[in-house]
């Protein structure tokens, strides 16, 4: 052991073993996954955290923080930032100590969360459209105040009440664990459970999982140090951090084995195992650790041994379910979404459902495209995945049906399947995708801002109960405004993609 070990373990360890929640904190339960496990051939466990009472492991740093506190932090009462559930442990367990909390949450906050910190009985100020903003808000706030700051992650009484997840999980599994993996925001949790796992067992090997689309760590380890991402995205917000802590850097970077990335598709299919083995229905930050789980194995075939996961929340919205469902099916390979071409003739569109055969149809939009051929857009359950996938493509284009894969096309899943309504050819046209904070009136004012005197020839947007709204449009613009536009949609500040040459566009709504 370095010298750089030993010093993070005199200093965490005392206080981990000695740090007391039990009047607060639930110890959860280790339950297997026995479904999964034989399709991946290795004992999965899970540490099932969505169990505490504010249905998340945050309790449990919130508490030990706030015990460290004197008497006078504690008469000046605290506050944090969050847009969930560390808000919602910081409530429970200054509730619990009769200490005021003011909690700042951003405006992308489901209500569902804000209800629940206002019934813990703690003070809720609405500001910005992210967490960071809302951060800045609250040390801005606790300057003026004098209350006391509660920190998510970086901060050592907060890291040492996340490490106890691991006492727990060792002391309640007497079989050596082989790999432990751990969901990353900011870093807290995966920060306290290694310490312990690699002092209590030398040899097991740390895998932190992070969101693809906001792995503040993993930038942390490929820079050498914490760095800002520029932009992130919210899917899995509960660990949607722009920058990993300082000290959970110094922390994880020593001791984690590495770090591994999972899409939101993947996520969601998470979602789906853990309903099928536990009928827990957990949000999809909760899942990470599991969704890297199944990465790790499904690359690696043949592994055994003993594999744990921290089910770390079930704070999700009820609407999200829809879309959630709706993406595991393409993240578990059970769905195909398919671009089809037949040639308009009568008997044509019969000649291609005898083709599918009896394959199960999730989904099927149809419309003449011209008098020479129309598209289809259909979605196909499979039972074997990619292969399946294949083979299906392979017999419509031996059948003479071109087909264009749709399946991992963001556009075609979020926007066409739900308007292929004929193709149109429009002078000028420019097709965007636009990202917007999702939240009452929401629409409207991203309608306001993108007012101009340039027309509007195409316009999608579905609440898909996310943080973010996504929207689908179509705007003339005449090549002497080239510039004009793009100063245009720079002021605007929303996140867009150009998607003029989308496949999902040009086959279903775009120009004939």
């Amino acid at each position: 052991m370095n010298d750089t070990l030993r010093s993070l373990f005199d200093d965490y360890m005392p206080r981990i073993m000695q740090c007391r929640l039990g009047d607060l904190v639930q110890e959860t339960p280790v339950q297997s996954m026995p479904a999964l496990s034989e399709r991946l051939g290795v004992n999965i466990l899970i540490k099932r955290e969505d169990l505490q009472p504010v249905f998340s492991f945050k309790l449990r740093g919130a508490y030990a923080k706030l015990q460290t506190l004197t008497a006078e932090e504690k008469r000046r009462g605290i506050i944090c930032a969050s847009a969930g559930n560390h808000a919602q442990g910081v409530a429970m367990a200054a509730r619990h100590m009769g200490i005021d909390a003011l909690v700042v949450m951003p405006a992308i906050t489901p209500d569902i969360k804000v209800n629940a910190v206002e019934k813990l009985d703690a003070s809720v100020v609405i500001h910005g459209d992210d967490f960071d903003t809302a951060c800045e808000k609250a040390m801005e706030l606790a300057r003026e105040s004098g209350r006391i700051f509660i920190h998510p992650y970086d901060d050592p009484e907060v890291i040492t009440g996340q490490a106890t997840i691991a006492l727990e999980l060792f002391r309640q599994n007497h079989l050596p664990i082989d790999y432990l993996f751990i969901c990353v925001g900011g870093g807290g949790l995966a920060a306290g459970m290694a310490l312990v796992s690699r002092y209590l067992h030398p040899g097991i090997k740390l895998i932190g999982v992070e969101a693809e689309e906001s792995a503040s760590m993993k930038a942390a380890f490929d820079a050498g140090k914490p760095v800002t991402l520029e932009r992130i995205g919210h899917f899995a917000e509960g660990v949607a951090v722009r920058r990993a802590g300082d000290l959970t850097y110094k922390i994880c970077s020593r001791l984690l084995d590495e770090i591994i990335t999972v899409d939101n598709d993947e996520i969601c299919a998470a979602v789906q195992d853990v309903y099928e083995d536990t009928r827990a229905i957990a949000e999809p930050a909760g899942v990470l650790a599991i969704a890297g789980l199944k990465k790790f194995f499904m690359d690696r075939p043949g592994c055994e041994g003993i594999a744990a996961a921290v089910l770390s929340g079930a704070n999700v919205n009820f609407a999200r379910l829809r879309h959630i469902a709706e993406r595991a099916a393409v993240g578990e390979e059970q769905e195909a979404l398919l671009g089809v071409t037949i040639p308009e003739r009568p008997g044509s569109f019969l000649e291609f459902c005898e083709t599918v055969g009896s394959r199960g149809i999730t989904e099927f939009n149809y419309r003449i495209a011209d008098q020479g051929e129309a598209h289809i857009f259909v979605g196909i359950a499979l039972k074997h995945g990619t292969t399946e996938k294949r083979e299906i493509i392979g017999t419509l284009r031996e059948h003479g049906f071109p087909v264009i894969d749709l399946s991992d096309n963001d556009m075609a899943r979020l926007h066409i399947r739900h308007m292929v309504g004929g193709r149109a050819t429009v002078q000028d046209e420019k097709i965007l995708r636009f990202q917007f904070p999702e939240r009452p009136g929401a629409l409207l004012q991203f309608l306001r801002g993108m007012k101009s005197g340039w027309n509007i020839s195409l316009f999608h947007y579905r609440n898909y109960g996310s943080e973010y709204g996504r929207v689908l449009m179509g705007i003339q613009v005449p090549s002497e405004d080239h510039d004009r536009f793009e100063k245009f949609l720079a002021d605007t500040g929303y996140n867009y993609t150009t998607e003029a040459d989308n496949a999902a566009y040009t086959m279903f709504v775009g120009p004939n």
